[in-house]
């Protein structure tokens, strides 16, 4: 089980964060700005298991409304029909002088609009979470058992038998994990294990008034992020595509993947994550081999002298 999210219907109103909190319970974060953006919570850590990021970007979101047609709007023409906002000959007007108005823009306005009619802006907003890797390094490395991969797939933090030791926490590819500075011990989404065991959805996903969050089985979430992808092509945003879906990838896919409208790097994913213990194996091997040298070579050292 897994869940698919997919930004392109993602609305901001962080309705999944609140939802995950509440039911949780887990502590307020700080809700501190970050002074680029509207987001109040920053990133994931052990208070915030569900990240809604809001990043603003200077391009067009490209063409979803195929079906209509704006040919025959000049939105210049529109745009200097408007009324000079009210107070604008005053000093207090807040809005810039006339000489410095955009070009197509009313007398001491801003345009809104960029040379092909569309708007300047957009945001994309994306809710993040724990990806619930296949080959996940935090279940490697942890010495406790605290993580375990449930009978849902998924990854769950057992906080009464974590010992805070942070192991986990550099070999997380995505940084998810987290330590809370009270007590030590690490927190993040367990894909509300409580509620799946009594048959219901994950917080997040019940509470997302788009079906942004998507839950159900693997298989049929990736079957229908495909056809998403396929629709998203056709209406003409190229820049469409899935994240974490292929289990082909350097953790086995995510147990929760992303419909994205730009590289990943922009929502601050890692383009090509790879479980960190991937040369474990290996360096075992080398350590394993060095000391038998190391051994070899000093007993032929004490063999020599004794002659």
């Amino acid at each position: 089980m897994g869940f698919f999210t997919d930004t392109s219907v993602c609305i901001g109103c962080k309705a999944c964060e609140v939802a995950c909190k509440e039911w949780n319970a887990i502590p307020e974060d700080g809700l501190e700005l970050t002074g680029m953006s509207y987001d109040n919570t920053q990133g994931l850590g052990a208070d915030t298991w569900r990240h809604v990021a809001f990043i603003e970007q200077r391009k067009p979101l490209g063409g979803q409304e195929p079906g209509v047609d704006h040919s025959g709007l000049s939105v210049f023409d529109a745009a200097r029909q408007l009324a000079t906002p009210p107070g604008a000959a005053e000093g207090g007007s807040t809005a810039p002088p006339p000489e410095a108005a955009a070009d197509g823009a009313a007398a001491g306005g801003i345009s809104p609009v960029a040379a092909d009619g569309r708007t300047e802006l957009r945001w994309l907003m994306s809710s993040d979470v724990c990806k619930h890797c296949t080959h996940a390094a935090c279940l490697d490395v942890c010495p406790t058992g605290s993580l375990f991969r449930t009978e849902f797939g998924t990854v769950v933090v057992q906080e009464d038998i974590c010992n805070g030791c942070g192991y986990c926490v550099p070999a997380c590819p995505y940084g998810v994990i987290d330590q809370r500075k009270d007590d030590g011990r690490v927190w993040k989404c367990t894909l509300c294990y409580d509620r799946l065991g009594e048959g219901m959805e994950p917080a997040c996903a019940k509470a997302c008034p788009t079906d942004s969050i998507q839950f159900g089985p693997l298989e049929e979430l990736r079957e229908r992020a495909d056809v998403r992808v396929a629709q998203l092509h056709d209406a003409g945003v190229a820049d469409a595509r899935l994240y974490g879906e292929s289990p082909d990838d350097g953790v086995g896919g995510d147990g929760a993947f992303f419909l994205l409208l730009d590289q990943p790097e922009v929502y601050g994913l890692p383009p090509d994550p790879v479980v960190t213990t991937r040369d474990l194996p290996s360096m075992w091997r080398h350590a394993g081999a060095a000391a038998v040298t190391l051994a070899a070579g000093a007993a032929l050292c004490f063999a020599g002298r004794s002659r």
